[in-house]
This record gives structure tokens, sequence and C-alpha cells, in this order.
């Protein structure tokens, strides 16, 4: 189409009379059909700019809408559908692009530099997370400190605040007091200055050499575990706060030596053999039903199964590399207390672990051989025959269900540190599987109030 210079200076005329109301170039050159660059070119000569027009989101107004009549932000948002986060920015006033967030008080965020500026100062950030984390209620809101600016400005008194937010007159005046400039009480700084202050690093603690660490180094050393570590501080220095740390800090001290490239020895101290953080797994099937008759668990009596009663066992075997080797396990089910059955050649078929069993548990004095709880594993072939010998009921799990032999699981996973899982179990004499026993024995016990297995059964041999 050939435009007249006429026609052309109406179009022009008509072009910056639009771009007086809408502002923004390129909405005007499309709605009288101009080419982008010549109403660009007509808008630089008469000295206009073209204005960026914000983008608004088609659900804002319905939204908007929706919070004046009292709808949970929550709830208003998944009806508009949109992200809590991005209505939480409504509500606060946000305004972002790509690489910038702008607050209410003018507060301006950059992602790239990782500031923030604030009245043309540019500091170090607070992060975005530390503002909208998540706190105990003790922590004063965003919004009950904005609600308190508004009441504060209203001249309300500071216990009528208080009674407002549901919080002691004196936390609104700390607040108050702790937070207001020149230009009086600012809510959104109040909420940057908390956050600024909320982190408090200090040195790990058992990174200090002194008595605390030799303490629970000299505990890993003999495989205590960092629980049976804390609660053996708080019974040997009961009066010495000093002498005091938590089980996490001391799981954090060994995960922080794995990350700084000390993995072989942290694995040497967590029984797991972890360095880092796992979530548990369902556990592993059992083998398969024991097919000889046998008397189940559930036929067991009542005061084997609450442990009032001394003299009742639990046992299962460990299984060396390939299967070819084996140790045998028992676990008294009231104190704890465990007995490894060496058996020869780790040999392990029914005749071998009878054998074993019988030649162990007749050491113990009559009182202590209550029962056995074993799995449906074929090495009990002959457990008729072992009863027999022993005066020993011998009670049979569930398939698939170990945790009927909890203590016993537990104690194997212990027995893991002494015995890995793919190593040879022949190689191990008698006096190998006493030491470990004896080693196992003399640890505290958080189930027996911190006391050892060999404490508690000392108790029941002297009665």
């Amino acid at each position: 189409m050939v435009v007249g210079g006429d026609d052309l200076s109406g179009l022009r005329e008509r072009f910056l009379a639009r771009l007086d109301v809408v502002g923004n170039v390129t909405v005007v050159a499309r709605e009288l059909g101009v080419n982008r660059n010549t109403a660009f070119g007509w808008a630089r000569k008469a000295g206009r700019r073209s204005e960026r027009l914000p983008r608004r989101h088609a659900g804002r107004d319905e939204y908007e809408r929706l919070r004046a009549e009292g709808v949970a932000r929550r709830a208003a948002a998944r009806q508009v559908g949109v992200n809590e986060r991005t209505a939480k920015d409504w509500d606060w006033g946000v305004k972002k692009t790509r690489t910038t967030r702008t607050y209410a008080d003018g507060r301006r965020a950059d992602y790239t530099t990782g500031t923030v500026t604030m009245g043309g100062v540019t500091t170090a950030p607070v992060g975005l997370t530390a503002l909208e984390k998540q706190l105990h209620p003790r922590f004063l809101t965003l919004a009950e400190r904005e609600k308190i600016r508004d009441l504060h400005a209203l001249g309300r008194s500071l216990r009528a605040i208080g009674r407002a937010l549901g919080r002691p007159a004196s936390t609104v005046k700390r607040e108050i007091e702790a937070n207001s400039g020149s230009g009086g009480y600012q809510p959104y700084a109040a909420h940057r200055a908390a956050a600024a202050r909320r982190p408090r690093p200090k040195d790990r603690k058992l990174l200090r050499e002194g008595r605390l660490r030799r303490f629970v180094r000299d505990g890993l050393r003999r495989r205590w575990s960092p629980e049976q570590i804390c609660h053996a501080l708080l019974k040997e220095h009961p009066d010495d706060e000093s002498m005091r740390v938590s089980v996490e800090t001391i799981y954090q001290a060994l995960y922080f030596q794995a990350r700084g490239g000390l993995k072989r020895q942290v694995q040497a101290a967590i029984r797991s053999g972890r360095t880092r953080r796992k979530p548990r797994r369902d556990p592993q099937r059992r083998t398969p039903r024991f097919i000889d008759p046998m008397v189940m668990i559930s036929d067991r009596p009542a005061d084997v199964g609450d442990r009032a009663v001394p003299g009742h066992w639990e046992g299962d075997l460990i299984i060396g590399a390939g299967g070819r080797s084996a140790i045998a396990t028992l676990v008294e089910r009231s104190t704890r207390y465990t007995m490894l059955v060496h058996l020869p050649d780790g040999a392990h078929d029914a005749e071998t672990v009878r054998d074993g069993l019988i030649a162990t548990v007749q050491t113990l004095p009559a009182h202590l051989r209550g029962s056995l709880t074993w799995d449906q594993g074929s090495e009990m072939a002959r457990h008729q025959q072992f009863s027999m010998a022993t005066g020993m009921p011998v009670y049979f799990c569930d398939p698939a269900s170990p945790w009927q032999r909890g203590s016993n699981e537990n104690t194997n996973g212990l027995l893991r540190q002494y015995f890995p899982k793919g190593t040879d179990l022949s190689l191990h004499r008698p006096e190998d599987l006493e030491h470990v026993a004896q080693e196992l024995n003399g640890r505290p016990r958080k189930t027996l109030g911190w006391d050892t297995p060999a404490e508690r059964l000392r108790d029941l041999l002297t009665i």
C-alpha cells in the first residue's frame, strides 16, 4: 500500500496522540498497522519514550477478588491455577524479572550479583530462603510485623497491639525499639534484620581438642555407637556440663570428616559403613519355611514374650562369603547378653549347629536355660535333639518375620562390624569369638538404662 505525504503525516499524528494514552510504541503500532521500526523512529524524533507495560497474569484480578472476600491464600491460588509462592509474591507486592525481585519497601535483590540494594546502598543479601523460612510460632512473622506497624501508626498501646497479636506487650515493645529508625518502624526492614541476626555460626564442638573430644574418640575406637557415647558421658560425668554432646553432633562430625577425605576411617567408626545419610529400606525376605514339625512362636508362653523372666534366648546364624562359613549367635532376651558359637571350619549343617549349640548352652546354669527362639532355617532340623540334650524348647518364628527375634537381629547387625559381609568366617578361632563377645557385652545399652549386658548377667548369676 502506498501512503501519500498527507496521509503519512496524519497517521504519524494519530500515532503520537495514541502513544500519549497507551505509552507503549509496540502496542500502538500494532493497533494502527504501522511498521514497528517506523513507529520507534517517529517516537524518537518526537522525543517520546516507549513505556514498558506491566505483564499481568490472567488470573490476578480473580485472585485479588477472592482474597478481598477472605479466601485463604492457598485456596485462592488453587482456584486461579497459580503456585502458592506466586500468590505470596502478589500479596507482598513483589515484582519479579528474570534476575531480580523488587519488594514493596523498595528493596531490590539481584540474583546475578547476589546483592540487595536499598536506598541506593548495596549490601550482602539475606537469602530469600531465610526471609521466607517457616519458623517456630514463638518468632514474629512478617504479617505480624505489618500489623504492628499499622496498629502502632494508629496510636494503639503496646498492650492493645499485644492482645491483637496474641503476644505479650513486652515482645511488641522490644520489637519496636530494636527496629525503629528515623522513618519509624518498618516491618520489611525489621524482618530482614531479624533474619540476618538469626544465624549464630559456631565452631564444631568436636573439632576442639579437649576431654570431650578424647572421650568421643575413645568410645568410637571401642566401637560404641554415638548414642552409647552420649549417655556414657552423662553417666560418668553427671555434674560436668562441659562433658555433653548430642548424638547428632557426633554423627555430623563423622560425616564432616568423610567429606574431608577420611572416608575409610569414618566407615570404620560407623557400624553401617556409610558416610552419608541413607533412607531405610524394607528388610530382605527370609529363608523358606521350615518343613519339619515345630512349635511356632504364637504358642510361646507369655512370660517369654514380655522379657520378665530371664533365661530365654534368641538365635541365628551370620553367614560368610558365598554361604560357605557361619557363626551361630545367641542373645538373652532380658539382658541382651551375647554368646557366639564357633562352628568347626565354618560348617553350618544341622548336625554341626546342633552340637555347637548344645556345647555352648550347657555352660549356663539351669535357671538361665529357659527357651530358644529361632527362624525357620534348615540348620535347626535337629531341634528336637537339641531340646532333649539341654531341656530347652525351641520356638520358631513365622516366615519373613525377623522382628520376632528383634534382639538377635540387632545384635547380628552389631556383629557385622567385627565380621563384615563377604568375608570368610571360618578364619576366626574360638578365642577370637570370645573376645568379640566380651567387647559387645561391655557396651552400655540404652534399653538397659545404660547398663551393660555383662553387668545385668552378673546380677542374675549372683541370685
